[in-house]
């Protein structure tokens, strides 16, 4: 029997149309500067474990208005058009811009000076929330001002998907060169022609399908991002419409030793071993936690298959913010580096681990994934 939550996956456009659905506030438990494939063309047009008023969940499919690209509405000629929004700390700025026909909350560092460049982090949202609430729950900027990193916060507006959730479930949007893959790689290459940016350091991390599209971009794009961060997030093609991406999420994806050759497939020429980090709950009533060691296992394979030494699992148990954890590490045989890392949060429900109750789908109880994300990306780049 499906969950409130569950149910809400298959609600069709005309159904949710002017509904106002608004994510419930946490509950404490639950290359850049160059040239990216696609950079100037155009585009193709959750709560811990319960959601107050119906709202539609997080990590859902909702209904794409895009077709099977999912992409933004309307044609994009690139570069930035700066609206005149900012919110300035003491340690840092945040901006909002328009990108690729996308609004991008974009998070400079006061340590930020033109012409040194710096890491970016991108930073998608779940469903029903917005680049505003994800920045302020994940308090990714925090991470940023005390390590010296840019923070970039897309969109998925209701135009792209009625429930605002990034299209990952559709073949349109799980290939190189297409929908909204093309798009966030587009972005970053707009990001880097205004801000300086490492390319070789650009990272990206997202919260259920925000998570899910982080996947995909670390499968068709691993020559744009150095690594992903993925919080309550399924596997490469664990669904490919709205019916498997409802069975996926309550259940999980389909075998990850069979999936292993998808995403090698989609990476095409840019074939490179890509590390992964991933949260999940494991009273997660939204996204099965399966699908969080689906991931890690989809991974390794992939990652053996792109010429990876992947090294055997380390399991240890550890406690952070009232929590307990488990965390498997599976080190590349060659470097020694952590290349996969599975955090499984026990009694966290469909959240980004730590972060603020100010945000929606937060549990300030759990690990601080930002912190931990942080420093998994930092220790790896192109």
């Amino acid at each position: 029997m499906r969950t409130p939550l569950l149910a809400a996956f298959v609600l069709t456009a005309s159904t949710v149309a002017g509904c106002g659905s608004s994510a419930p506030a946490s509950s404490g438990d639950g290359g850049a500067g160059s040239g990216v494939e696609g950079a100037a063309g155009s585009s193709s047009g959750g709560g811990s474990g319960g959601s107050s008023g119906g709202s539609p969940a997080d990590g859902g499919t909702g209904s794409s208005s895009g077709g099977s690209s999912g992409g933004s509405s309307g044609s994009s000629s690139g570069g930035a058009t700066h609206d005149g929004g900012s919110t300035t700390t003491d340690a840092g700025t945040s901006t909002t811009t328009t990108y690729e026909g996308r609004t991008v909350i974009v998070h400079v560092p006061a340590t930020y000076a033109h012409g040194t460049r710096m890491p970016l982090v991108v930073m998608l949202h779940g469903c029903t929330q917005t680049p505003a609430d994800f920045e302020t729950g994940t308090q990714m900027d925090a991470q940023a001002d005390l390590a010296g990193f840019l923070v970039a916060y897309p969109e998925e507006p209701s135009s792209a998907n009625s429930e605002e959730c990034w299209n990952w479930f559709l073949p349109g949007d799980q290939a190189r060169g297409s929908g909204e893959p093309q798009l966030l790689a587009s972005t970053v290459g707009d990001l880097g022609r205004d801000y300086s940016i490492d390319p070789t350091r650009v990272f990206v991390a997202g919260l259920s399908a925000g998570a899910a599209m982080a996947v995909i971009l670390g499968a068709t794009y691993p020559d744009v991002f150095a690594a992903i961060g993925v919080s309550a997030g399924l596997e490469y093609e664990a669904a490919t419409d709205e019916s498997s991406a409802i069975t996926a999420s309550a259940n999980r994806g389909p075998r990850p030793t069979t999936q292993g050759d998808l995403p090698v497939g989609a990476m095409g020429a840019p074939a490179r071993p890509v590390p992964v980090i991933v949260f999940h709950g494991d009273s997660d009533q939204v996204v099965n936690v399966t699908n969080g060691s689906q991931v890690v296992s989809q991974w390794s394979e992939t990652n053996t298959r792109a010429q990876a030494s992947v090294g055997p699992a380390v399991v240890t148990m550890g406690s952070a913010g009232g929590k307990t954890f488990t965390h498997t590490t599976y080190a590349d045989g060659t470097s020694g580096k952590s290349l996969l890392e599975l955090y499984i949060v026990h009694g966290m429900g469909h959240a980004w681990s730590g972060g603020s109750p100010a945000g929606s789908y937060t549990d300030p109880a759990a690990p601080d994934a930002s912190v931990l994300v942080w420093q998994f990306f930092a220790a790896h780049g192109q």
